[in-house]
């Protein structure tokens, strides 16, 4: 197994983003890779919009946060796929607006995985931001997942048409290459 992840995952605590991080997981096992998983901070510059009259939280607790919330989320998943428990996993925290930190994060990856929407942007929205972003400027394949629908099977046999024009068969993903 490849230590160096080539599967990369934007997670944000939403429905979505678990989603997205058991299908990039699945990805990962059945590429015989790792996944870096990605929270994005951020900077202190969106701070007043988002917490109005209160004092932030210092960036350490931040980052001490989102980091918890991940390792919970890859644990949650991965007991309930306990198949998954060898795929080397990283957690990162990286300031930055999340579209732009995982289109960065796309320059060495092999797939970036995001949920359709997260916990921003109108409930009507079909695709969310950071979702439209990503399609449009990563550098590699791009999974968006949709809505409660479960991931395939890390074991099912992968479809022999390219991956980056074709979804993955059994779930209903999107995968799009890089568009220049």
């Amino acid at each position: 197994m490849s230590e160096r992840p080539r599967v990369v995952v934007g997670i944000d605590g939403s429905a979505e983003s678990r989603a997205a991080l058991q299908l990039a997981l699945e990805e990962a096992a059945r590429r015989g890779t790792g996944v870096r998983v990605i929270s994005a901070l951020l900077p202190p510059q969106y701070w007043p919009e988002a917490y109005g009259v209160w004092a932030p939280p210092m960036i350490e607790e931040m980052r001490a946060n989102l980091r918890g919330n991940a390792r919970r989320m890859v644990d949650e998943v991965v007991t309930e796929r306990p198949n998954l428990v060898t795929v080397p996993v990283e957690l990162h925290e990286v300031e930055g607006v999340p579209g732009k930190v995982l289109v960065a994060q796309s320059r060495d990856a092999d797939l970036l995985v995001v949920g359709h929407r997260g916990r921003g942007g109108l409930a009507s929205a079909v695709l969310g931001s950071v979702g439209l972003q990503c399609v449009l400027h990563a550098e590699c394949p791009v999974t968006v997942v949709p809505p409660a629908v479960q991931p395939r099977a890390a074991e099912e046999k992968a479809d022999p048409i390219s991956e980056r024009a074709v979804a993955p068969t059994g779930w209903g993903g999107t995968v799009i290459g890089p568009l220049y």
